[in-house]
């Protein structure tokens, strides 16, 4: 029997919500993670963009567990020479939800091409709405 190797016409991405209320950042960046990288689908190639599209909703409202959200930094680097700024994570959370799931994430997928093309997929939003109605997005069952 031969090995099966995925073809670009075997790529078929749906789309699925996740509402982050009381959701923990990190199980919830796994999950997301997962589902965007295809480890999900039984066709699963690590070489492939095989993943589905992932919309988060409510990402001000996620938790943070312990007292990440003041002792935990998220750094940034402008790129030139002292050019690195530090904000508490809780700061972010309250300033802008998105790029601190964004970020969380971005952290568990591949370092490489395949890795920004996954990430483009994922759709965060602060509150409870989202313009992706037409694609027909399917919940996504917490696990």
């Amino acid at each position: 029997m031969r090995t099966f190797s995925p073809t670009p016409a075997d790529i078929d991405p749906k789309w699925h919500v996740v509402d982050a209320d009381g959701m923990v950042l990190g199980r919830l960046a796994t999950q997301v993670a997962h589902i965007l990288r295809g480890k999900h689908k039984p066709t699963f190639a690590p070489h492939m963009d095989m993943g589905d599209f992932v919309i988060v909703v409510n990402a001000s409202k996620i938790r943070l567990t312990g007292n990440k959200g003041r002792d935990k930094w998220t750094w940034t680097h402008s790129g030139y020479p002292g050019g690195i700024k530090g904000k508490p994570i809780g700061e972010v959370l309250a300033d802008n939800p998105q790029r601190l799931v964004e970020d969380a994430v971005k952290g568990m997928l591949p370092k490489n091409t395949i890795g920004r093309k996954q990430l483009r997929k994922l759709k965060v939003y602060a509150g409870p709405e989202h313009p992706h109605d037409a694609q027909n997005p399917q919940p996504l069952a917490a696990q």
